[in-house]
């Protein structure tokens, strides 16, 4: 036994000496091809059991012939080791560069297409994370240019809709500079008209400019849904009568929520200026408010005739207003984009869906803690 340890002593400090140059190698070779380490590493092995019968043959455990015979198996396992370290290392570095060009092709703007051909378990995971990476970024980009085909829509519409009553103003006040105006009255009271409009719709653009930027600054307060609900009736019914529109509450429960209450009595004055213009006189706008397992749903239900499919995704978009909406009456096409933006403010959502004969629009807002 005190043999047995000796050589296990010799064969080790053998060993280590060898294993601490293969480390001061790898350390010099680091910044080198996965090659150059993997050769490295079959080398130190091979080098460590040689260096290890070495010191054990100095220390006279083994004879001359039984040296020769162990240093002949180390060579050739030497040659075998190198060899099967080269030819994966090679391997390896050919699936590497192959994920290098494919990640570079996703990188420069197109769509990632994984490398064909086995690779290493390390390997495949970097390829999954590369394409889930890449899925990510092609819909990041989908996403910027459906806004900015939503920015380029909104300028356009903006700018007619701006144009309209400028030139209309315009005519009235050269009239009525020149004494042509027949009933000055009503040209003024056009004029008041259309620059209120035009007030309503730069401050649309104001308030969606601070939604965008971040700014909106919330002062939430526990209010009732109730009051909420009853102060946009009211709000909204001088609209209604003149339109002939009959405004009802449906099931409506006195919930409380926290919310900031002039921002979300701006998206219930939307919500049932946008479902009032939109529905036909003698029709219905009824409001509800409920208590979800989600939180709390406010919901606004018109009588437009309902919204085609495809464009239900689009409708809370900035710019939106539909294929028969560009009439000026219909706004910028910002209102919607407003209560989206302030719902969400609030950690809430929006949502719209077809019902029978129009559409029905909810906020979702969390339930007030402890209501």
């Amino acid at each position: 036994m005190a043999d047995i340890a000796l050589i296990a002593l010799f064969a080790f400090l053998g060993a280590a000496a060898a294993g601490l140059l293969g480390a001061l190698a790898l350390r010099l070779l680091r910044h080198r091809t996965l090659v150059v380490s993997l050769t490295v590493v079959a080398a130190v092995a091979v080098t460590a059991m040689l260096a290890g019968t070495l010191t054990v043959a100095w220390a006279m455990f083994l004879s001359p012939h039984d040296l020769t015979v162990v240093t002949t198996v180390v060579a050739m396992a030497a040659v075998v080791s190198l060899v099967t370290a080269v030819l994966l290392g090679r391997w390896v570095a050919a699936r590497s560069r192959d994920l290098a060009l494919a990640a570079r092709s996703f990188g420069d703007g197109g769509t990632f297409a994984a490398p064909e051909g086995q690779a290493t378990a390390e390997l495949a995971a970097l390829t999954r994370e590369l394409a889930a990476t890449s899925a990510k970024l092609a819909g990041s980009r989908e996403r910027e240019q459906a806004l900015e085909r939503s920015r380029r829509e909104l300028v356009a519409w903006i700018s007619h809709d701006l144009r309209t009553p400028l030139t209309g103003l315009r005519a009235m006040s050269e009239a009525l500079e020149d004494g042509m105006a027949p009933d000055s009255g009503r040209y003024l009271r056009q004029i008041r008209t259309e620059v209120e409009r035009m007030n309503d719709m730069v401050g649309d653009l104001f308030e969606l400019s601070r939604i965008h930027a971040g700014s909106l600054a919330l002062t939430p307060s526990r209010v009732s849904a109730l009051d909420l609900v009853g102060d946009a009736l009211a709000g909204a019914h001088p609209l209604a009568r003149e339109r002939g529109v009959r405004l009802v509450g449906g099931r409506i429960d006195a919930v409380p929520v926290e919310v900031d209450s002039k921002e979300m009595s701006r998206v219930m004055a939307n919500l049932l200026i946008n479902a009032i213009r939109r529905t036909p006189a003698d029709g219905t706008v009824a409001v509800a408010a409920r208590r979800s397992p989600e939180g709390i749903v406010l919901s606004v239900t018109d009588a437009c005739g309902g919204i085609p499919e495809e464009d239900l995704a689009r409708v809370f978009d900035t710019g939106w207003r539909g294929t028969h909406a560009r009439t000026p009456p219909a706004g910028a096409g910002l209102g919607l984009a407003i209560v989206r933006g302030i719902v969400e403010a609030h950690a809430g959502r929006t949502g719209v869906r077809n019902v029978a004969g129009g559409c029905c629009f909810e906020v979702t807002l969390p339930a007030a803690r402890g209501g």
